[in-house]
């Protein structure tokens, strides 16, 4: 049998890796995305801003993506 609390504390820290490593893919492949086609002032505080939020909103999304699929592969034992 599993040892529920530490499972569910070991795939925690795991979303939270991944979490954390995709945002920061995100945020590196943005790099090469030209803002200042959309924004005025590239350098402005609220352009960082915006910049950032955009990585941490696609970083998620793939994350989210990863973690379901582990869940997924996880749930298959149950299919036998």
């Amino acid at each position: 049998m599993i040892d529920m609390p530490g499972f569910l504390g070991v795939q925690a820290v795991i979303n939270m890796i991944l979490s954390i490593v995709f945002i920061t893919v995100s945020w590196w492949a943005l790099q090469v995305f030209k803002f200042d086609l959309f924004i005025h002032h590239t350098q402005s505080t609220q352009a960082k801003i915006l910049h950032l939020l955009f990585a941490v909103a696609l970083g998620s999304l793939v994350a989210r993506f990863f973690i379901e699929y582990i869940e997924w592969a996880n749930w298959l034992k149950f299919l036998f």
